[in-house]
């Protein structure tokens, strides 16, 4: 099942023009279903250090690739078993899906990614990663949990347990899904395939939240738009003529030609694309040759293309082969010898949150939490891609996709003040401060989740 731009940017634009829709929907959801206490805080930290602490740590340390989560997988299934749900596994491949039935009422859902990245863990941490893992290709593999997924199955145990503890303030069904595969955008995509609204049911509304290390630890960060970017990734084989070194005029160099189309290719963003509007094209891989004084006959590109419409991505993709094209005729090469341009894998569309529905969300965190619990605003400098759109938009299903700053306040005043540098996702020095990442994304999730299951 393939997701459509279209699907969810008329979505979205409709939802724009009609003020109405927000006025009606916020009348549908009325006020937050409880009072304002401290005792969700208070069994949250009870429960962090009881079970959700070594939970973590169990994660952290045993982390799998990637549509290889089986351990995690059963480790999770477990926990949410022990927790009151009907859990069941091997969904899509390697993922959970749990279900607690809690009378009449909407099914919500709560997803949380379980993969690792194929990476040698140097964070320093007293449980720090040492495994090893092979690859689906038999290639021994370093593997850390270096984009935090270990906080969102741990804080998805967490919200079930507390979920579980409080079936007296909501009614409707609860579905919790542990996904495999989001570091190579294909587990949403495989559940999907594997039939979960029809096996499950369809959820009314969708939720998913990330850790974020550049954010304070603790605090939200929920856009209204577009967290997260849509992607295509491209290849370009370059044709050529092989010849010996020495003798570059009697070929035609597919090296030459293929750097000349990854320097035109930025031009696409630079001069055909609107200032304002998101758009990226990374040559992330080139290779050609075997030997110092051989001129190959072939050169092969692999690019990352984001962009956040359906009208950018098809203007990228539409440049990106006529710049291949015909930078190679302008080297001299004949029509049969022109470059290939595919794009391969599935292409993931960006995360575009439904507004009314994160406006109204803010709102019910706003009145809960406070205003301090948000972390400060600003403006989103990367196109990092996420698969949860598959689950949302055909058909299309109301979400919010939220973020919880992972990284203490005061690593950052160290960093501004010329001090070590916060590091980022996907790095191996990469590391989360778990306690007020986790607590924090428990709350939110199990506030927001009374809310749209309040009886």
């Amino acid at each position: 099942m393939k997701p459509t731009y279209q699907c969810i940017r008329s979505s979205l634009k409709h939802n724009l023009r009609s003020a109405g829709i927000a006025v009606a929907l916020m009348g549908a959801f009325g006020q937050p279903a409880y009072a304002a206490d401290s005792e969700l805080k208070t069994a949250i930290a009870k429960n962090y250090q009881s079970q959700l602490k070594p939970l973590f740590e169990y994660f952290h340390q045993n982390p799998e690739l990637s549509f290889m989560e089986t351990n995690t997988a059963a480790r999770l299934a477990k926990e949410l078993r022990a927790a009151g749900f009907e859990v069941t596994e091997g969904v899509g491949k390697t993922g959970v899906v749990a279900i607690l039935k809690n009378g009449a009422g909407s099914l919500v859902m709560l997803r949380a990614d379980m993969d690792g990245l194929p990476l040698e863990e140097k964070s320093g941490l007293p449980y720090a990663s040492k495994v090893q893992q092979k690859d689906p290709d038999g290639k021994l593999q370093h593997v850390m949990h270096a984009c935090g997924h270990d906080v969102h199955i741990t804080s998805l145990v967490g919200t079930a347990v507390q979920m579980a503890a409080r079936k007296q303030q909501w009614s409707g069904t609860l579905m919790l899904i542990g996904q495999p595969a989001e570091e190579r955008v294909g587990g949403a995509a495989a559940m999907m395939k594997d039939q979960i609204w029809k096996r499950f049911g369809q959820p009314k509304y969708a939720l998913a939240f990330h850790v974020d290390s550049g954010s304070e630890a603790g605090k939200i960060v929920a856009e209204e738009g577009s967290p997260y970017s849509g992607v295509d990734t491209v290849e370009i084989t370059v044709h050529g003529v092989g010849t010996h070194g020495a003798y570059p005029h009697l070929g035609k160099d597919p090296v030459v030609i293929g750097a000349q189309i990854v320097l035109a290719l930025q031009t696409i963003v630079t001069r055909e694309v609107a200032p304002r509007e998101p758009a990226v094209i990374t040559v992330g891989s080139f290779h050609s040759g075997t030997k110092s004084n051989i001129i190959s006959d072939q050169a092969k590109l692999q690019l990352s293309v984001r962009s956040e419409s359906k009208e950018t991505r098809a203007l990228l993709l539409s440049a990106i082969k006529r710049v291949a094209l015909n930078t190679a005729r302008a080297a001299g090469l004949p029509e049969n010898l022109l470059p290939e341009v595919v794009e391969v894998d599935t292409p993931t569309p960006p995360t575009l949150n439904d507004i009314p529905l994160t406006q109204h969300l803010k709102k019910v965190w706003t009145e809960k939490l406070g205003k301090d619990a948000f972390a400060t605003p600003k403006m989103r400098d990367g196109m990092g891609a996420e698969d949860f759109p598959f689950f949302v938009s055909e058909p299309y299903i109301p979400s919010v996709y939220f973020s919880i700053g992972g990284t203490p306040k005061e690593d950052f005043e160290r960093e501004s003040k010329g001090g070590p540098a916060v590091p980022g996702h996907h790095s191996p020095l990469f590391k989360i401060t778990p306690e007020p990442a986790v607590r924090a994304g428990v709350e939110a999730s199990v506030i927001a989740l009374l809310d749209l299951l309040k009886k």
